[in-house]
């Protein structure tokens, strides 16, 4: 298979996977048992074209938000992101200086889709018949920014499945969980791709990547991830994520059958 071809393969698993709460290491893992497995930085690079489609998605909200700073509720908003964030990044870097390695073991990764996909489950069953708010409040934006810490150590966690089921969790309506998610993902992962950039450049590994061709897959990415965070979007306003609790089930299964093979 050319090269190019497998690149736009991963840039599509990559934008699809990366919002949907369906954990695209998962997806990654299978897709790397047939084709050539990339560096690290190839993979960072592509994740921020896939946030750059987020950031298309919500270019009018963010405007909002970015116009509308002096109103007190924009402000209480705009804090509880932030706080998540900082929670996240300070967490992020602490864990990397205790030495914290993400495992690339694929039967790690299918036992925390597994479990995810039934935590999904259980909490979607829970929410059964119950009255959910459109309030984030603080101990949301805490937990949800405390979401993104395990999501980042532990590979297959997905980090849009943590976020936005922990909000659930608390009672936050669908759309709501949703968006913070997304929105709270833009700064997060942007944060991680530069660390890894940066990181990469100090030990010179830039020039050893193929620039054109990780340019191509950041491309893919993004088109495929706007299309599916628009979707998504769209789903949720009356749907459950049930659906998406069986697939990380059976995605995990696979990955199980594939270590087999």
């Amino acid at each position: 298979m050319p090269d190019w071809i497998a690149v736009v393969i991963l840039g599509v698993i990559e934008g699809i996977t990366e919002f949907l709460p369906i954990s695209s290491t998962g997806h990654l893992v299978v897709a790397e048992h047939w084709l050539k497995p990339r560096t690290e930085l190839f993979n960072v690079v592509i994740q921020c074209g896939a946030v750059l489609a987020v950031l298309l998605v919500f270019t009018q909200r963010l405007k909002q938000l970015s116009l509308g700073w002096r109103e007190p509720a924009t402000r209480d908003y705009l804090g509880k992101l932030a706080a998540a964030f900082l929670l996240t990044a300070i967490g992020g870097l602490l864990l990397k200086k205790l030495g914290l390695k993400l495992s690339d073991n694929a039967t790690v990764v299918a036992t925390t889709t597994l479990l995810g996909g039934v935590l999904i489950l259980a909490v979607e069953r829970w929410l059964r018949g119950r009255q959910l708010s459109d309030e984030i409040t603080w101990p949301i934006a805490i937990a949800v920014g405390a979401a993104q810490l395990v999501a980042a150590a532990f590979p297959g966690t997905s980090r849009s499945g943590a976020t936005i089921l922990v909000a659930l969790a608390f009672g936050l309506a669908r759309p709501q969980a949703t968006e913070f998610s997304f929105l709270l993902g833009i700064p997060t992962l942007l944060a991680a791709g530069g660390y890894e950039i940066f990181s990469a450049w100090r030990h010179d590994e830039i020039g050893k990547e193929n620039w054109s061709v990780v340019l191509l897959g950041a491309i893919v990415a993004a088109v495929t991830a706007f299309v599916a965070v628009k979707w998504l979007l769209g789903y949720v306003q009356s749907h459950t994520f049930v659906a998406f609790g069986w697939y990380r089930i059976v995605l995990a299964i696979a990955i199980l059958l594939l270590l087999l093979v």
